[in-house]
């Protein structure tokens, strides 16, 4: 079943403070349709709710024209509310995809990056090793910079 509306909503934006007007809008739209379609599940589309907040939370349309739409899902039956001119679409379903298993890729990868890390490792060893057999080398002990603190220029006390 569907039926057009034009739903006043003057009298009850002016009844909430300037702030909560468009919030108190959509609510009598809610009651309106739920009292003309005698149905409890209101829908608001994304369409009409985009127009009612359209000036903003304090500024909404004094009237508005509706199109309802009565749907039926299995054993639950709702009401879509909507701009009339919008063509109202059923939710649709979301359908779950079968994913590829991804663990196997990335399992190739670590390993390889393992046996880098490994090769990286080795290699290093062995320099350290190298390192250690010949003493004719010696490592200088690098100066440690002392940090001086920064001069203070003007008074450094309150008086």
């Amino acid at each position: 079943m569907e039926r057009l509306y034009t739903i006043p909503l003057r009298k009850e934006f002016r009844k909430a403070p300037n702030y909560e007007r468009t919030s108190r809008s959509i609510t009598a739209i809610r009651d309106f349709v739920k009292k003309h379609m005698k149905n409890e599940n209101v829908k608001i589309g994304k369409y009409l709710n985009l127009e009612m907040w359209k000036h903003g939370r304090k500024n909404p349309p004094a009237r508005i024209k509706v199109k309802a739409v009565i749907e039926k899902e299995k054993d639950v039956e709702y009401v879509i509310v909507e701009l009339p001119h919008i063509k109202i679409e059923k939710p649709k379903k979301e359908v779950k995809k079968k994913e590829k298993p991804k663990e196997e890729t990335i399992d190739v990868n670590v390993d390889e990056h393992k046996t880098e890390e490994e090769k990286e490792k080795h290699e290093v060893l062995q320099h350290e090793i190298h390192k250690e057999t010949q003493p004719d080398m010696k490592i200088k002990p690098q100066k440690q910079k002392i940090k001086e603190k920064p001069m203070i220029i003007g008074r450094t006390s309150k008086k």
